[in-house]
């Protein structure tokens, strides 16, 4: 009977222990949003284009949410690391993800990926577009597009494209022009952008295509010198250098994008108030100033928006994977 009784008692603690928990996390999901610090995650390194990005936006939201609102930098897998651990975090809003452009075609790279864009995440806004910027070295032949092309056609599989890594948007956009222009120029990967920068100037590749955040400064300077902009229209920063339609290229448009994502199943009212609230930092003349000025274009908007840019990346970038061996595996 005693063993009873002592059982009964501790059923009855484990049931009380139970009952104060589950009364804990009610009182926590009845708080209002935001009730403790937001994180931030990037899959790229700090000081890149996509952390700089995420910090401008982390300083805003932490003086209009009244909460502390941290960058954490999870490398590795070309950002895959960074989706994978936000895709699978609590959809509490508390956890949120600051992407770039691959991550709408990285399960096409690799069947190793456990995410995919359209399903895993709740795209709360997309901030900053970024388009890529054809680039030559300083004492490279060619003076313009056309001259680059008639270069490779000479040459076919000689001349080189660096990238900041296998199927990052560099990469992607020099597919794309061998596709268009018909060339046969051969892929190099660095790990990072600044590497296929420098060996750029250095003159060890022929040519790469830049994001125009972390370029820009270089190519006024003459070295490297860019050919042409991806993007529908000239950028305000180099007024004199043609977009690649006008090159030759029409509807050519390569750009890096950063969005933010929330974990899916995230409360439509949480997705809500952070678009909200993103919207109105990318208001802010510092915010606008900091990303104008290299050349980005602030970009905004609601969340349903930005859930169809998404998928259209999607099938655009999808369509040339299919025609092109492009694998991480």
């Amino acid at each position: 009977m005693k063993h009873v009784l002592k059982f009964a008692s501790k059923l009855g603690v484990a049931a009380a222990i139970v009952a104060v928990m589950a009364g804990a996390t009610t009182v926590a999901a009845q708080q209002p949003y935001p009730s403790m610090p937001i994180k931030i995650v990037v899959g790229y390194q700090a000081g890149g284009p996509t952390d700089i990005t995420a910090r401008l936006i982390a300083t805003k939201l932490q003086a209009s949410l009244g909460q502390a609102v941290i960058v954490e930098n999870k490398l590795g897998a070309g950002s895959n690391i960074a989706s994978e651990f936000v895709a699978s975090a609590r959809p509490d809003g508390y956890t949120l993800l600051l992407a770039a452009a691959p991550i709408a075609w990285a399960p096409m790279l690799s069947k190793s990926v456990k995410f995919d864009v359209r399903k895993s995440f709740e795209p709360v806004i997309n901030v900053m577009s970024a388009p890529s910027i054809l680039a030559v070295p300083g004492n490279s032949p060619a003076k313009n597009l056309g001259e680059f092309v008639a270069l490779a056609k000479k040459q076919p599989g000689k001349l080189t494209f660096g990238s900041s890594g296998n199927g990052g948007s560099q990469h992607l956009a020099g597919e794309l022009l061998k596709q268009r222009a018909g060339i046969d120029i051969l892929h190099v990967p660095y790990k990072g952008a600044s590497g296929a920068l420098y060996d750029l100037m250095a003159g060890h590749v022929d040519m790469v295509f830049m994001t125009s955040m972390s370029s820009i400064p270089h190519l006024k300077s003459g070295n490297p010198r860019p050919l042409a902009v991806a993007s529908s229209k000239r950028l305000r920063e180099l007024p004199d250098v043609p977009t690649v339609a006008e090159a030759g290229y029409p509807g050519f448009e390569a750009e890096s994008w950063n969005g933010l994502f929330a974990p899916a199943k995230t409360p439509p009212e949480i997705v809500a108030r952070l678009n909200a609230e993103v919207n109105k930092a990318l208001s802010a003349p510092d915010v606008r100033d900091t990303l104008t000025s290299q050349g980005a274009a602030v970009v905004g908007g609601s969340s349903e928006e930005f859930r169809k840019y998404v998928s259209q990346e999607v099938d655009r970038w999808g369509k040339l994977l299919k025609t092109v061996k492009v694998t991480l595996d």
